[in-house]
């Protein structure tokens, strides 16, 4: 019973320093730490696209779907989440099971670099400058013209169409 009691606290004790470790995660890394995207920045995210509900909104890694929830109840958009972690791809499911948007919100557990983004109207994404610098030939190739993207927190190498610096987001138009 002990043995059980020690794992247990151990894998607490890993967790923990996980999520501490993302707080401080280096912008630079390949790898995508657990960061999550407020209310207040979700609905900033989507007014900073002008988000209707005609919109189509992708998010690449989308953590625990607050953003995607937001742009639903709120906006009534349809929306796609792609999330690898399968601890998040669960969570984000079951919340959007529980808040009821599972008419408007698909989550797939993928790798977003394999996935096809021709239908995105807007694209979300919280991701580390490296996976941004990757993704964009997949934007310039799979995006259409007038696809939104909005990217928080990191620059990506396109020209700016709008700044919303109270909450780092950046918007970019193809």
């Amino acid at each position: 019973m002990s043995f059980l009691l020690l794992n247990a606290i151990l894998l607490l004790a890993i967790f923990i320093l996980l999520i501490f470790l993302s707080w401080i995660w280096p912008p630079d890394s390949p790898w995508a730490p657990w960061w999550k995207t407020s209310k207040k920045t979700a609905r900033a995210m989507c007014e900073l696209a002008n988000l209707t509900k005609e919109d189509v909104i992708y998010e690449l890694g989308s953590g625990d779907g607050t953003s995607l929830i937001i742009a639903a109840k709120e906006f009534g958009a349809q929306c796609v989440g792609i999330e690898i972690d399968p601890l998040r791809y669960f969570i984000s499911t079951l919340m959007i099971r529980i808040i009821r948007v599972s008419d408007k919100v698909t989550i797939k557990r993928k790798n977003f670099f394999d996935e096809d983004l021709s239908k995105a109207t807007v694209v979300y994404a919280y991701l580390v400058p490296k996976a941004l610098n990757k993704l964009l030939p997949k934007f310039k190739s799979e995006l259409k013209p007038g696809t939104r993207i909005v990217s928080y927190r990191y620059e990506i190498n396109l020209s700016q169409e709008n700044l919303d610096a109270k909450y780092q987001l950046r918007l970019y138009v193809i």
